[in-house]
C-alpha cells in the first residue's frame, strides 16, 4: 500500500455498495469528504446476498492482513428480501438465516481487531412500478416487494440492538422524504445522488453520535501533512508567510460540518 498509512473504511455489500463510487453517490461524497483524512475501500459485489458474503469473509477481510479497517460499512439485504424462485436457485435468503449470516459477517469483523467499527446498513425501500418499468421481466419470478424489505430491515435493527452494533435503518430514512420513490431511486433499487445523500447523512449522524476513541468523524481526524511549508502559496495579507490549506474546508463540505448533521428520525 502506499503511505503514510491512514485509517482505512471499507464499504461491503452488494450492487448499493458497487455503484455508490458512481456520480454523485454515497461512497463517492465520504471519499470526498475523508481527504487526507481516511481511505475509502469499495468491496462492494452486485448481485450477492448475504449467504454468498460469508463464503468470502475470509478472502475480502483475511486476518493475517497487515492493515485491518478502522470502520467496515455493511450492506446485505435487499437480494436476499427477493421472494424465492420457483427453481430454488436465486439470491433469496430466508429471514432467520439472513440475520444468522449477518451476525456471522459482525463476529468476523470484530475478530480482526478490537479497534474496528462496524455500522450495518437495513434494505432501503423500493419503488416496485419503477423496477418493472426498468428490468421488464427480469423479476417476474423473482418478485421484490416494499414491505418484505421493510420486514428484513426490521429485523436487521433488531438483531443489532441485541449485539450492540450501530445500524442505519434506510428503509425508514428515505421515506422520510414524501417523493423517495421518484426522486431517490434511479431504478426502484439504486440510488440517486438525492438517495445517497441521505445515505451520507445518516452514516456521518450514527459516526458523529457514536462515543468511539479514536473519533471517526472526519472533522475530528487529523490531516495527512497538515504542518506549514514555505512551499505552500503566499498569504495574500502576509507575505512573511505562506498559506497552510490544510484546514481550509471548501463551501460543497460545510453542509457535513458537526452542526450541520441532522437527522428526521
Amino acid at each position: 500500500m502506499v503511505g503514510p498509512g491512514r485509517p482505512q473504511f471499507v464499504l461491503f455489500g452488494s450492487s448499493i455498495v458497487q455503484q455508490s463510487f458512481s456520480n454523485g453517490g454515497w461512497g463517492a461524497i465520504l471519499t470526498d469528504l475523508y481527504d487526507r483524512k481516511a481511505d475509502i475501500v469499495l468491496r462492494g459485489y452486485s448481485g450477492w446476498n448475504s449467504r454468498r458474503a460469508v463464503q468470502v469473509l475470509d478472502l475480502v477481510f483475511p486476518k493475517e492482513a497487515e492493515v485491518q479497517p478502522s470502520l467496515v460499512i455493511v450492506y446485505f439485504g435487499g437480494n436476499d428480501a427477493v421472494h424465492p424462485h420457483p427453481s430454488g436457485l436465486g439470491v433469496h435468503v430466508p429471514l432467520p438465516e439472513y440475520i444468522d449470516n449477518m451476525k456471522k459477517i459482525y463476529f468476523h469483523l470484530r475478530s480482526l481487531t478490537d479497534k474496528v467499527r462496524v455500522i450495518f446498513l437495513t434494505s432501503p425501500p423500493i419503488n416496485e412500478a419503477l423496477i418493472r418499468e426498468h428490468f421488464g421481466i427480469l423479476h417476474d419470478k423473482q418478485v421484490r416487494k416494499n414491505e418484505t424489505c421493510r420486514i428484513y430491515a426490521d429485523a436487521l435493527v433488531d438483531s443489532c440492538k441485541q449485539l450492540d452494533v450501530k445500524v442505519v435503518n434506510l428503509w425508514t430514512a428515505l421515506q422520510q422524504r414524501e417523493d423517495w420513490a421518484t426522486t431517490c431511486l434511479t431504478d426502484g433499487i439504486h440510488f440517486t445522488p438525492e438517495g445517497s445523500q441521505i445515505v451520507v447523512k445518516e452514516i456521518l449522524k450514527v459516526i458523529k453520535e457514536a462515543d468511539w476513541e479514536p473519533s471517526l468523524f472526519w472533522e475530528s481526524m487529523p490531516i495527512e501533512f497538515s504542518e506549514d511549508s514555505p512551499y505552500y502559496m503566499v498569504h495574500p495579507y502576509n507575505h512573511g508567510k505562506t498559506t497552510n490549506s490544510s484546514f481550509g474546508i471548501s463551501s460543497w463540505k460545510i453542509k457535513w460540518t458537526a452542526d450541520k448533521i441532522r437527522s428526521k428520525l
